[in-house]
């Protein structure tokens, strides 16, 4: 039996149609038809990444090079692909109580690099663009080949500038012991510290904006793909 492309395209209609109406029916409070529906979801997300990880990290970087090394029985090889196949067996250790001591090794491994990327990542990526990105607002020359005016470069300078420094003060740290054993921070750092706060403010609302325009775009979608669905399927069968 083949199924035609029309057939298959009402079938993933119907599907969505209907998983677009369970978790509508989250509106109404939780409920089984909800829970099934985020079930589902959950189910097939960790049947896709783990098929991801398998075929594209697993076999490629860990079994294929292992069965190369093996066949051409070089034993810098094997001992190169032994280091990632005994962390392997280590991290599966954690699935038992009693095994779980001997899987630290590997886990502490792996948060240990994850924690040096992290870092490099946000360093890099992150704080010396901001840095730049600061030192360019003053780029005079840029702002004239743009079209911008030397009031309005200089403005844009300062308070990327100002924001910078006092969102940077608010994440200082440095505290020095009261009288009463408490901790507080200098009266000119708490000061920027309110700076930063305002512009933090800022930026979590423009961004909490930026997600709601996106969850409501996306609602949109869900109900013209709805509204389109059911039109088309009701001129199908009038």
């Amino acid at each position: 039996m083949v199924i035609s492309p029309d057939q298959i395209n009402l079938l993933t209609g119907v599907i969505g149609f209907l998983f677009t109406l369970l978790i509508f029916s989250y509106v109404l409070g939780d409920n089984p038809l909800f829970r099934v529906a985020v079930y589902i979801f959950i189910g097939v997300s960790s049947g896709y990444i783990a098929a991801v990880a398998w075929w594209q990290v697993i076999m490629p970087r860990l079994v294929y090079p292992l069965m190369s090394a093996i066949v051409s029985g070089s034993m810098i090889e094997m001992g190169l692909m032994a280091v990632p196949l005994l962390g392997a067996l280590l991290i599966l250790m954690n699935a038992s109580p009693r095994l779980m001591g001997m899987g630290r090794v590997a886990m502490a491994f792996l948060v240990g690099v994850g924690a040096a990327v992290t870092i490099a990542g946000a360093l890099i990526g992150t704080l010396i663009p901001q840095i730049m990105g600061t030192i360019n607002a003053f780029d005079l020359n840029a702002a004239t080949t743009r079209g911008i005016g030397f009031v309005e470069a200089v403005s844009n300078g300062v308070i990327i500038l100002v924001g910078t420094v006092l969102t940077l003060a608010y994440f200082h740290f440095g505290a020095r012991p009261k009288a009463d054993g408490s901790m507080h921070r200098l009266g000119l750092i708490e000061v920027l510290a309110w700076g930063g706060r305002v512009f933090i403010g800022i930026a979590l609302g423009a961004v909490f904006a930026g997600v709601y325009a996106a969850a409501l775009t996306a609602l949109i979608e869900r109900i013209s793909s709805l509204i389109n669905f059911i039109t088309s399927l009701l001129g199908n069968f009038l």
